[in-house]
Order: C-alpha cells, then structure tokens, then sequence
C-alpha cells in the first residue's frame, strides 16, 4: 500500500524531545471498528476456538491480531515508580496509530491514565481503533520464594489482582495507594475494545516441578467457565482456577473475550531430547489441559513468547534443522510450526512476545543471524517485520512485537553481574544489555551539559586538544591532533587503580585497564581489557584454555560470554563456548539524520579530528550514575569500586602515550531524553499493513 513518511519534532508537555515518524495511508482501509455480539447472554468482540481466533468489526471477521508490547515505566524510572504520564500515552496511542497497530499488550494494571488514553484514541478514531489485550502479572514473588503457587498468600493475592484488573478494563476500580502497584479511581470502560487476556507469567520451571510435586492431590477444576482437563498437572490445575476466577469476574461485568495464560518454550508442551540445559525441558505447562466450558463463548488461545535465539534446542535439535521456509532451513519457523502442530484442533496460538534488540552487546546466537543483539536499529525493525509476516503467513492467530520503547531498566543474565549496583540500572542505558533495545521507539540519553575540553595544547606536534561530552549511555570524545594519524591510535583508560605492567597494542601506558585501539587506514578497532579486569570470569568459570586465544601480553579482547560449552544430550555432541566480540569499534556515523547512519557506529576520523563514543561498560564502568567501576572477582562474584575520574592517554603516529587529561562527571539521580522513530520502521509500517488485510 502507498505511504508517505515525513519526519517532524514534537515537544511533549514533559519537555522529552520527541522525533516521531508519521505515516499517512494514502486511503483509508475498511472499518475496523468493533461489533459487538451477543453470545449466551456475554457481549462479545472476539471468540477463540478450534477454528482460530475471530475478531469482529463492522467491515467483517478479523483472524489475525497484530500488536506491539507496551511496558510500564520509562527511562530514570523502575516500573513500580508508575512515572508513564498521560501525555505519553497519548503520544504513543497516536504513534502506534500512524505506524498501522492495531492492539497494544499490557502486562499488568496500569494508572488510569492509561484506560483514559487509550479510550480517547479508540473515542475518537472509531473506525481504526487501537484494541487491547489486558495482561495480569502474579503480584509478587512469593511462588518463587516458597516454590509453591498453591501457597495461600500466591493464590489470594493473584485472585485480587485478576479482580482489580477486571473492574480497571470496566472502568470500576478504585485502589489506594501502595507502592509498587498503580491506584487511583479508572472510571475508562475499556470492553468494547478489549481483544483478549493473557494472565500470569513466563512460569519458572523449578517452582513448576516443585508446585506439581508437593500438590499431586490438588483437585481437578470444574469450574462454570474454565476446567481441567484429566490430564492436567498440579499447576495446570491452579492456573484453570485462576482463568475461571477472571472470566467469572468479567462475566459479571456482562462481557466474554480470549482468555489466555502466559507460556514461553522453557515450560512448553513439547520435548526437546537435544537441549543441553536440563532446566529448559524438565517440566510443561499445557494450554490444552485447560479449557474452557460451553459458558465462556470467548474461549481461549495459547499464548507464547517465543524469541529466535534460545532456548538452544532452537540451535540443536535435529528436527528443527530440516525444516524449509523459503527455501533455507529455518529451525524458528520449524518450532512455530510445531506450536500450531500440537494444538492444532484444539485451540490457535499467539506469539504474544517476539523481536531482536538494537544493543550493541549480544546475548546469544541464532541460526540466520537472529542473534540477542548487535543488530543495528535498521536490521531489528526489518527482521521484526520480516518474523510478523511469517507468523502471519504461517496460520498464527496474532503476534504482538516486543516492545514499544526501549526501556532502561531492563537486565540480561551476561551483564546483570557487570552492573554494580543493580537498583541504579534505570539511570544509565547500558549498550552492552540486549533486553534494553527491542523497542520501535529508541529512548536517546541527553547529554549532560555542552563539550568540555579536557587538554588543550596547540603547539603539540601530536594531540593538541581533546573535548568530552558525557550522557547517560557514552562518553564522546573529539581529539585533534596535529596531522591525521596514520599507523593506529590508542587511547588508554586508566579506570581503576592495576598493577603497572605491561601496555596495551599500540601504547607505552603501563597504567591503562582499558584501551581502545583504532586502524585508520582500515577503518577497524578493537577494545582491550586488562586480564585480571575481564568480565568474562564473572558469568563462567573456569573458561577452558581452548574456547579462546590466550592472553597478549596480559591483555583480552572485551568480550561477553554468550554460551557455555554443552554436550548436547541426543546427539552427544560437544560444543564450544561462545563469545560476542562487544569491544569490536565499528567505524561510521551515528547521528540519526545521517544519510549513512549506523546505530551501532562508534567512531570516524574526518582528516585531523577523531570522533569517538565509549559505552560506559567499555570502559569498565558498573554504574556511571554512581562512579562504580567494575572490580571482577571470579564465577558469580563482582564488586565495585568508587572512581573520582578517568585518565586519558593518547597514542598515535609517535611511539610514546601522551597524557591527555582525565574524565570527570558529577553523580546523577535523574536523567532526560528524548524518543525518536528508529529507522526502517516503514519495513514494520507495510508489514502491519499486509497483515491486517483480510
């Protein structure tokens, strides 16, 4: 379908600078809006069945539900902080309506103003409103503490959760206030737009094993509107009450939807005899052992939140590898495929979570390049589109894109243990942390204050000046130097305090932790770490003396760990352990306006003056928010250590480092932004559109 793009600044009522790409259909599509049956005496918008997923409008039956993810809270704030404004939400509504989204997916209540929000939009675009699908998160963590999801206290406070939800999607709730959880009068009747539920978790698989075998006599459910069936374990017993507990609650406010409950392919129904992590297939949770009854015409669906990168078994498992799509084998597709397969008869099954991050830092890998991270925003928004047409293409009732905005807060399993203190995450954004990337939205820090220079010597007859600019995700640099370097620069960061020893490639700075090494000739770089300082030690260890090159000189490239080393079960196979080359310095542009702009750009040299941006973790920073420098003590262990600044030397053409000055900031408790449209959303733009053609 034709479209126009412009881009245009806005400035929100908040003061966050706000680059919004808008999309204007060329003409309007059919109507979109809701008609609402009556069905056994519920209003309805839309049924799940064995036949698939039915949404109804005025212009005929929808059978594909495409949406994004929305998340509760945005950068400087944790998610219980409950910071989402209304005005963000009605810029976000209005975004996600030019970009062609048709749901958004919540996971929990959110404040009033979301209700309000969303209701206005849908009020007044009554032909292409924005429906939604209400998630209900456990409250708390107690199931996780006592390994038991029939301890009273999960199962009470979980029950007055789905209840709270329901009457905030009705418009009835009013809560006071308590921290960690929104309040406030929802006077916003939601019901006419509300496509679906998905209630619960992404089930822990030890609390699974545990709930099932501490409950094997837990009774069967046979409840007015949702029952186990014989087959249903201890937990798939308590998740069919908790289903009835909200579609009893939504029945009595007169209305029936798809209700579904989390899942994801670590607690999935399948068996997986060549996955190597015994946690990833040691217990099921099946949507098919809980059902609903003939009182509950809005059915149920089986929700998954299925990423291309992991589990392994998505890598190792022989059945996975000769599944053809479009003339490749690809082993994602091949497991979507086994999805329907299993409820096929039954009931459809949404992808409910599903993307690739714009992180510079990586996670794991994936066959056809679908890695957790290193992509640029380019590359994450076209495989974002590529994956919600296949979904599509492959008879999936929905698939909701993970997530709306890149979110700060956000940790991952090979840099959690690097970010020291954790509770500070949200007040830097970390370019090493896949999980703080995926969103269409990109959350840029601003930079605190203008350029200070940091040295200044014009006569030198190498560096004469360098300037540092510092936000909340990298420390800029630009240094002059007298003529443009040829041979190789060095700049050494001496972090925290080690052992003068010997220096880093290119350099005669015994004192530096950190060094960045740069080829100008071959526009190549790389960053070294001091081997007593390497991260690595602190996810795995010991890391055997042949999963890489050793050591030069003392000396590692910065790397994180993206898997361990496996036999694989089935096939008896060992593998190797891998890494993701994080310090690799990718020369580009980075400013977004840029006709060749490269999110994952590091630095370029235009004739004497070198640009240069250093992610905080680069340079061994734990958490620049609170000068904590990353001091690794082995497996599991990490401590930090309080730096005043950082020193800079510089090494270029000549042989000997130079003194260059020292970086230093102020510690910060808040943070500004501003949100701009990552590019090739258009690619997202046409594949929303394709799908949402009848």
């Amino acid at each position: 379908m034709p479209l126009v793009a412009a881009l245009i600044l806005l400035a929100a009522a908040t003061g966050i600078g706000v680059a919004i790409t808008q999309w204007t259909h060329t003409a309007p599509g059919p109507s979109r809006a809701p008609a609402v049956r009556e069905i056994r005496g519920l209003h309805a918008i839309a049924t799940a069945d064995a036949s698939g997923y039915a949404l109804f409008t005025t212009a005929g039956t929808v059978r594909f539900l495409p949406g994004v993810d929305l998340g509760a809270t945005i950068p400087g704030h944790q998610p219980g902080e409950l910071a989402i404004t209304v005005a963000d939400y009605t810029r976000w509504f209005d975004q996600m309506g030019r970009l062609g989204i048709h749901a958004v997916r919540i996971y929990t209540i959110h404040p009033p103003d979301f209700y309000r929000a969303l209701r206005g939009y849908d009020t007044a675009h009554p032909t292409d409103p924005i429906y939604l699908v209400q998630g209900v998160y456990l409250p708390n963590d107690v199931y996780l503490q006592k390994q038991n999801l029939y301890d009273p206290q999960a199962t009470e406070t979980f029950r007055q959760e789905l209840r709270d939800a329901v009457s905030a999607v009705s418009g009835k709730l009013i809560r006071p206030p308590r921290p960690g959880f929104a309040s406030g009068t929802w006077t916003a009747d939601l019901s006419r737009w509300t496509a679906g539920w998905v209630i619960g978790v992404e089930w822990d698989p030890y609390a699974t094993a545990a709930t099932d075998r501490a409950n094997p006599h837990a009774p069967a459910v046979h409840g007015r509107y949702f029952a186990s069936t014989p087959d249903a374990t201890p937990t798939e017993r308590w998740i069919a009450a908790r289903m009835d507990d909200t579609a009893s609650a939504e029945a009595a406010e007169g209305w029936t939807a798809p209700l579904a409950f989390a899942n994801w392919p670590t607690t999935d129904p399948l068996r997986h005899l060549n996955e190597p992590n015994p946690q990833e297939d040691m217990v099921g949770v099946d949507a098919s052992h809980v059902l609903p009854t003939r009182n509950w015409p809005g059915g149920t669906f089986a929700s998954f939140h299925v990423y291309p990168y992991y589990p392994d078994f998505l890598q190792y498992q022989p059945s996975l590898q000769t599944y053809l799509r479009a003339g490749r084998v690809d082993p994602y597709a091949g497991y979507l495929h086994d999805l329907l397969a299993h409820f096929k008869g039954v009931m459809p099954v949404m992808i409910t979570e599903f993307g690739v991050p714009s992180s510079l830092g990586s996670a794991h890998n994936a066959p056809l390049g679908r890695t957790q991270g290193e992509h640029s925003e380019q590359d994450s928004m076209r495989t974002d589109a590529q994956l919600l047409l296949m979904m599509r293409q492959l008879g999936m009732a929905g698939a909701f894109v993970f997530e709306w905005t890149d979110e700060w807060y956000k940790k991952t399993w090979n840099t959690q243990l690097h970010q020291i203190p954790l509770d500070r995450l949200q007040l830097w954004h970390d370019t090493f942390t896949n999980e703080q990337y995926f969103g269409v939205l990109a959350t840029d820090p601003v930079p605190f204050g203008p350029p200070q220079t940091i040295y200044r010597n014009p006569g030198a007859t190498t560096v004469q000046q360098v300037t540092a600019t510092l936000d909340a995700s990298f420390i800029h640099l630009a240094v002059t130097f007298a003529r443009p370097p040829s041979t190789g620069i060095t700049l050494g960061l001496d972090t925290v305090p080690t052992r003068a020893t010997t220096p880093p490639p290119g350099s005669t700075d015994r004192h530096a932790a950190y060094a960045v090494v740069l080829d100008p000739l071959h526009h190549t770089g790389q960053t070294w770490v001091r081997d007593e300082l390497d991260p690595d030690q602190v996810d795995y260890a010991p890391i055997p003396d042949d999963a890489r090159p050793a050591a030069q000189d003392g000396w590692r490239p910065l790397e994180l760990v993206t898997d361990r080393p496996w036999t694989l079960p089935l096939t008896h196979v060992s593998t190797r352990m891998q890494f993701d080359n994080v310090g690799l310095l990718r020369y580009g542009d980075w400013a977004p306006d840029a006709p060749n702009y490269d999110s994952l750009a590091l630095w370029h040299l235009t004739g004497a003056e070198l640009d240069l941006r250093i992610p905080w973790a680069m340079a061994g920073i734990s958490d620049p928010s609170s000068h904590q420098a990353l001091v690794p003590r082995g497996m599991n262990q990490a401590t930090s250590r309080t730096v005043s600044d950082i020193s800079l030397t510089v090494t270029d053409d000549a042989p000997t480092a130079q003194q260059a000055g020292a970086l230093r900031w102020s510690d910060w408790q808040t943070v500004q932004y501003t949100e701009r449209t990552k590019p090739a959303a258009a690619a997202l733009h046409d594949a929303f559109t394709a799908v949402s053609t009848p």
